[in-house]
């Protein structure tokens, strides 16, 4: 708060509290000179919930003893820890390959937030639809075509042979495997197929995820696939 604000503040305490009224002018002046030092960064007021005046009457009602700047501060210290532990960093609307502008947003918006002036942003609940997507990021994966960079993507095959695989046969029209259910070895909609170590006594010691499907399982999704037009 400036000095006048400091003044004003003052002038409404005494009200309250005559003992903290100063009647020599040099003793007011050092008072008001001493309060606004120490309540510089303190505002008077701010649009969501905060109020020296209010803080000042609290303890004037609540404490035996004369008021100082302190009582002031700690309450606005809490109200600042208040508002940022039920604030969640909304995603930038800058370039997030933009570091600098990218981290200036999230500082300013916490400062916001922590002095008063914008309401803390609450994490949206999860949901299945996409109402609520920001129109810029879909223009952007509308751009880029998936989620994950076609670079990234090609870096990441040899890694996941599978999944690598089930892309490229969906990009060149042929049958997603993976849609259906394995008959042979029981892996269900969306995972690899599995083959199996059998051990010397004919026991199955474990499993290891294969790059291709069964061939069985191929041939269930093309005849799943020639059946969707017949269905149409």
């Amino acid at each position: 708060m400036d000095r006048r604000e400091t003044a004003a503040l003052l002038a409404y305490i005494g009200r309250l509290d005559p003992r903290t009224i100063r009647t020599d002018p040099g003793e007011a002046r050092d008072q008001l000179a001493q309060w606004h030092e120490l309540l510089d960064d303190v505002p008077m007021a701010t649009p969501h919930g905060w109020d020296a005046r209010v803080a000042a009457r609290q303890h004037i009602r609540t404490s035996p003893y004369q008021i100082l700047p302190a009582d002031l501060v700690r309450p606005w210290d809490g109200y600042r820890r208040n508002r940022l532990s039920r604030h969640s960093d909304p995603t930038p609307s800058v370039d997030p390959d933009d570091q600098a502008a990218w981290t200036a947003e999230l500082a300013g918006t916490r400062r916001a937030v922590a002095a008063g002036i914008a309401e803390p942003a609450q994490a949206r609940a999860i949901t299945s639809g996409r109402d609520g997507t920001d129109p810029r990021l879909e223009a952007m994966l509308g751009e880029v075509g998936s989620c994950i960079p076609p670079a990234a993507r090609a870096a990441l095959a040899p890694y996941r042979p599978a999944r690598a695989a089930r892309e490229a046969a969906i990009a060149q029209g042929r049958p997603d495997a993976l849609s259906v259910r394995c008959e042979w070895c029981k892996a269900q909609p969306g995972e690899p197929c599995r083959r199996r170590r059998v051990g010397p006594d004919d026991g199955v010691r474990g499993t290891a995820p294969r790059a291709t499907p069964h061939p069985g399982r191929l041939d269930l999704a093309v005849a799943q696939q020639a059946q969707q037009p017949a269905m149409a």
